[in-house]
């Protein structure tokens, strides 16, 4: 792998984490005024367009059927569910403490993978897991921050979002981009529909143009951190994630007023350490 390519791969990354990063900060925008459903359901019916471009576009083509339904089954039923549960963290939290949370998701990888595809975990990744958890609670501080149900929501997102990739993992790369995409985001879609008329608000114009702003984000977002990883290894592309810490300080900050304490930048840092320890493990064992 050549220095050019871990440079395009490393600043792919970052241009994904910025475009989830402006999606993120859409919901926590939304999300003092409309029900999750709500803002998952509009979201999703503006991407569509996005993805029926996608498929027409796409020079190789190919079915859209899945390849192992019964696994696309199960992630799309954890991608509805981490939907729902990220929406109301970001709606619920500052935007540091939720990022705090959910960069244990490299933790909570580790520890799904050991159970569900029996990868072994060594001494050092084994004291990066528990030393990531202790991040978690020197970053939140419970002895000053009550603990809400947007922490739980947050953490719940985490282990979901840890459950999807290492799905994905277990699948072999057997399906194609868009079919990755695009069932989950049906599942959300139905599933949010379904809801929609019991939690419906009107929405100004202004509000659907940043519920548009957060589909096109997260679905650039997404083939930007794919384009990422194939030209670049995990190493490089992975840690590009916590760069997140830094839009949530710049927004909170801007747009909600939100200070990040002494306490919940040590913890993050931890959390972070932690992580980087996991990602070169894991690509060092690969």
């Amino acid at each position: 792998m050549t220095q050019p390519s871990n440079l395009k791969g490393a600043l792919l990354g970052l241009l994904a984490m910025g475009l989830f990063a402006v999606s993120d900060i859409g919901v926590k925008f939304l999300g003092g005024g409309y029900h999750p459903f709500q803002i998952i359901f509009f979201a999703g019916v503006l991407s569509l367009p996005l993805v029926v471009l996608h498929i027409m576009a796409d020079p190789a083509g190919g079915r859209l059927r899945p390849e192992q339904p019964r696994l696309m089954a199960l992630r799309s039923f954890i991608v509805v569910l981490n939907g729902i549960a990220g929406t109301f963290a970001f709606a619920s939290l500052p935007l540091a403490e939720a990022y705090a949370i959910f960069f244990t998701m490299p933790i909570f990888i580790t520890v799904l993978s050991a159970l569900a595809l029996k990868e072994p975990i060594d001494l050092l990744r084994g004291v990066a897991v528990v030393a990531g958890l202790l991040g978690v609670i020197v970053a939140l501080d419970p002895g000053q921050v009550s603990l809400r149900w947007g922490h739980a929501a947050a953490l719940a997102a985490a282990i979901l979002g840890a459950a999807n990739y290492v799905i994905i993992r277990f699948s072999g790369g057997a399906e194609r981009t868009i079919v990755l995409i695009l069932y989950p985001m049906m599942a959300q879609l139905i599933v949010a529909t379904l809801a929609l008329p019991f939690v419906y608000r009107a929405m100004p114009f202004a509000d659907l143009a940043v519920t548009g702003a957060m589909a096109l984000a997260a679905f650039a977002g997404y083939f930007a951190i794919i384009a990422a990883y194939r030209r670049a290894p995990g190493i490089v592309v992975a840690p590009m994630q916590y760069s997140q810490i830094i839009w949530a300080a710049v927004f909170g900050a801007l747009l909600f007023d939100e200070v990040m304490s002494l306490q919940t930048i040590l913890g993050t840092a931890i959390i972070i350490l932690a992580g980087l320890v996991i990602v070169a493990r894991q690509q060092k064992a690969g």
